[in-house]
C-alpha cells in the first residue's frame, strides 16, 4: 500500500513481478585441458574465436594437439570454448629482466620485470624507461612492446614508492596483460638509451661538429646550421627537436631503422636520445669532444631492455592433467567454472599407455559426473584398424560412463604450420559439430548423419565399411565415416555405456545430454525454492514453472508424444512431500521426461506385386 495517503484520490504503486521463469542453459560451451605455447597455467579463460584463442595463448604449435583441437571446434561451428593450460611440473619458466639504478649511489638492482606467464613468448619481450613525467625528478614511464606478437602497453607517472598512488607493483600488475613487476629498491629505474647531462639554463654553443655510432654504424653531422636550420633554439625541448630531426635525415645501414625512427625526448633539463630499433645491441653513443662539451655521455643503456629466460614446459602428464582438487589444476580448475558442457582432453590420444590413459579418463569422468559435463573421448591414435579398435575397446570398461562418448578414427588435416597432411585426434571437430548441431537443431537432435560433416578434414586414418561399422557399433563406438558427395562425417552417437550388453537406458548421446541440460536448468531455475515456506502454494509455484520450461522443450521437438502430458510430468504435492519431509525443510520434485531418440536403424523393405492398380 501506499505509505502516506493525504488526501481521497486514486493511488498508483507499482509492485514488483511473482513470476520466476526457468531458462535454458548452454548446451554446447567445450572445455580444452593441456599444452598450449602461452597462457596462464591451471586457469580457466574463456575465448570466443580462434583468433581470441591465438592472442591468449599463442596459436597453433606443433608440440600443442590442444591448439590444433581449438581451430578444428571453431572451424565446425563451435561459439565458445574454455582453455585451460596445463604443463609439467617444474618445467615452465617466465622470462626476465632486472632493471638497474645508477641515481645518488653505485649502479644496483631496483625492478624486476616478468612476463605473465611462462614460456619462451615471454622472451620476445621489450622494456622501455623514461622520465618524461610531471615529476621527472621522481617518477617514471614503463614501456612494454612484444616484437613477436606487437602488442605494446605504456604505464606513465609510476612511483617505487609503495605509498604513492601510482606504485608501480599496483598499477603493472593490475593493469598488465604482458608482464609483471617486483620491486627491490626505492631508486628508479635508469631510462633506456642516452641520457645527456642536465643542461644549465644557458645553451651551450651549438654549432659544432658530432659524431654518433648506432651498432656498427658511424655518421658525423652538425647540430646546428643558422642557414638551415634557422633561429637556434631557445630551451632543452626546442634542442630535443633539433637533434631528432639531425639524427631522422642521416643514412641508415641497408634494412634498418635505428636512425630513421630515432626519437629524442627532453625531461627536467636532460635529453634522452633512443634508437628506432627494437634491437638492444642499437645503443645510441655520441663520441669525441664536442660530445664530451654537450653532456651527451651521460648515461648510456640499449633502446629497449629484453626479457630472457623464457621456457615453456613440457606437454603435461597424467598427473598434472588429473590436477589436484584442493589446488583447482588440471581438469580439477574447471570445477568453479559454470555453463561447461563439454570436455576435450585431445593429448591423451598421444599417450603409449593406455593405462596412463584410462586413469586420466577416470578422474575426468568424476568430474563430469558431478558438474553435468559430457567428456568427448579420442580413441588411442594406435588403433589403426578395426582390429586394433576391437581389440582395445577392452581397456576402456573400467570408464565406461554414459557421461562419455569414444570417437574413432582420428583425422587427417591439412596442418596450417607446414602444408602437409598430418593426423589429428577427432575431439575439436566432433565438439564444432555437436556445437553446430545444437545451434541447428537443439540439444536433442543426435550429432551424427548426413548434417554432422566435418569441415576441413581431407580424409580419415581408417576408411571405414559398413560391415566394419557394424562391428564397432555394438561396442559403443561412435564411427566416423567418409560417404560420396557428403564426405568425412559423424556416424555414431552412443555413450560409451551404450555397447548393446549393456543394454543401458543412457545408450544414446541426445538423451544423456539432453537430461544433463534439463537437469542443470531446472537446477539454476529452481535456486528461488531455497528457505521458501513449504506449503501447496509454493508446490503450486514450481508445478507451474517447471511446467512452462518443459512444455517450450516439447514445442520445439525435444520429447516424444502427441501431447504434453505423453512427453513430460512434473509431480509437487502433498504425495512428494510428506509431513515428515516438510519437518526436515524438504520440498520433492518428481519429473519426468520421454526424450526423442535418434532413428539410428532404418529399415526400407520392399515388395514385388503382380497386377496393376487401378489408378481411377
Amino acid at each position: 500500500m501506499p505509505t502516506h495517503m493525504g488526501y481521497p484520490g486514486v493511488y498508483i504503486e507499482e509492485l514488483p513481478s511473482s513470476v520466476r521463469t526457468i531458462a535454458s542453459v548452454t548446451t554446447s560451451v567445450t572445455a580444452f585441458v593441456g599444452h598450449t605455447r602461452r597462457g596462464p597455467l591451471n586457469r580457466p579463460v574463456r575465448v570466443t574465436s580462434f583468433a581470441d584463442f591465438e592472442r591468449r595463448f599463442g596459436g597453433l604449435t606443433a608440440r600443442s594437439a590442444l591448439s590444433y583441437a581449438v581451430h578444428q571446434f571453431f572451424g565446425n561451428g563451435g561459439a565458445l570454448a574454455v582453455i585451460v593450460r596445463v604443463a609439467k611440473a617444474g618445467t615452465g619458466q617466465d622470462a626476465c629482466v632486472t632493471l638497474r639504478s645508477t641515481e645518488g649511489r653505485s649502479e644496483c638492482p631496483v625492478l624486476e620485470v616478468h612476463a605473465k606467464e611462462p614460456g619462451t613468448w615471454g622472451s620476445g619481450l621489450r622494456v622501455a624507461v623514461d622520465h618524461d613525467t610531471p615529476a621527472s625528478d621522481r617518477t617514471f614511464n614503463l614501456h612494454i612492446l612484444d616484437a613477436r606478437g606487437g602488442a605494446r602497453e605504456s604505464f606513465t607517472g609510476l612511483s617505487m614508492d609503495a605509498g604513492h598512488g601510482r606504485y608501480v607493483e599496483t598499477v603493472v600488475d593490475a593493469g598488465s596483460s604482458l608482464v609483471r613487476v617486483k620491486v627491490l629498491d626505492e631508486d628508479r629505474p635508469d631510462p633506456s638509451g642516452t641520457v645527456s647531462k642536465p643542461f644549465a639554463a644557458q645553451l651551450p654553443a651549438l654549432d659544432v661538429e658530432l659524431k654518433v655510432k648506432i651498432g656498427e654504424v658511424e655518421r658525423e653531422f652538425t647540430l646546428f646550421e643558422p642557414d638551415r636550420d634557422g633561429e637556434p633554439p631557445g630551451d632543452v625541448t626546442e634542442l630535443a627537436l633539433l637533434l631528432e630531426r639531425k639524427l631522422r635525415a642521416l643514412p641508415d645501414a641497408p634494412g634498418r631503422h635505428a636512425f630513421a625512427g630515432a626519437e629524442v625526448t627532453a625531461f627536467g633539463r636532460r635529453l634522452q636520445v633512443v634508437a628506432g630499433s627494437v634491437d638492444p645491441d642499437d645503443v645510441v653513443r655520441f663520441v669525441g669532444e664536442c660530445a664530451n662539451d654537450l653532456g651527451l655521455e651521460a648515461s648510456v643503456n640499449p633502446p629497449v631492455f629484453p626479457l630472457e629466460g623464457g621456457a615453456d614446459g613440457d606437454p603435461p602428464g597424467p598427473r598434472d592433467l588429473i590436477g589436484s582438487e584442493g589446488g583447482k589444476t588440471g581438469v580439477q580448475a574447471l570445477r568453479d567454472v559454470d555453463d561447461v558442457n563439454l570436455l576435450a582432453l585431445p593429448e591423451l590420444s598421444a599417450y603409449e599407455s593406455t593405462e596412463d590413459m584410462v586413469t586420466v579418463l577416470s578422474a575426468a569422468g568424476r568430474l563430469c559426473e558431478e558438474r553435468r559435463i559430457f567428456l568427448l573421448v579420442d580413441s588411442p591414435s594406435t588403433w589403426g584398424s578395426v582390429d586394433a579398435a576391437r581389440a582395445g575397446i577392452g581397456a576402456f570398461e573400467p570408464v565406461r560412463s554414459n557421461h562419455a562418448g569414444l570417437y574413432f578414427p582420428h583425422l587427417q588435416l591439412t596442418d596450417p604450420l607446414t602444408g602437409r597432411l598430418r593426423s589429428f585426434p577427432p575431439s575439436g571437430a566432433v565438439a564444432g559439430v555437436i556445437a553446430r548441431t545444437d545451434g541447428e537443431r537443439g540439444v536433442w537432435k543426435a550429432p551424427a548423419g548426413t548434417e554432422a560433416r566435418l569441415a576441413g578434414v581431407r580424409s580419415l586414418t581408417v576408411r571405414l565399411t559398413d560391415r566394419e561399422n557394424g562391428l564397432l557399433n555394438p561396442l559403443g563406438v561412435n564411427c566416423l565415416r567418409t560417404f560420396p558427395v557428403v564426405g568425412p562425417l559423424v556416424w555414431g552417437a552412443r555413450t560409451l555405456e551404450g555397447a548393446d550388453a549393456l543394454d543401458s537406458e543412457w545408450k544414446y548421446v541426445p538423451v544423456r545430454r539432453l537430461a544433463l541440460h534439463v537437469e542443470e536448468s531446472l537446477y539454476r531455475g529452481l535456486q528461488w525454492v531455497v528457505f521458501e515456506p513449504n506449503d501447496d502454494q509454493l508446490w503450486q509455484q514450481i508445478r507451474l514453472k517447471a511446467s512452462a520450461y518443459l512444455n517450450d522443450l516439447f514445442r520445439q521437438g525435444a520429447f516424444k508424444g502427441g501431447t504434453p502430458r505423453e512427453a513430460y510430468f512434473v509431480k509437487c504435492d502433498k504425495d512428494t512431500t510428506t509431513d515428515a519431509d516438510i519437518a526436515r525443510g524438504v520440498v520433492n520434485v518428481v519429473i519426468g521426461i520421454a526424450p526423442v531418440k535418434p532413428a539410428e536403424f532404418v529399415i526400407v523393405r520392399i515388395q514385388q506385386f503382380a497386377g496393376q492398380f487401378d489408378l481411377s
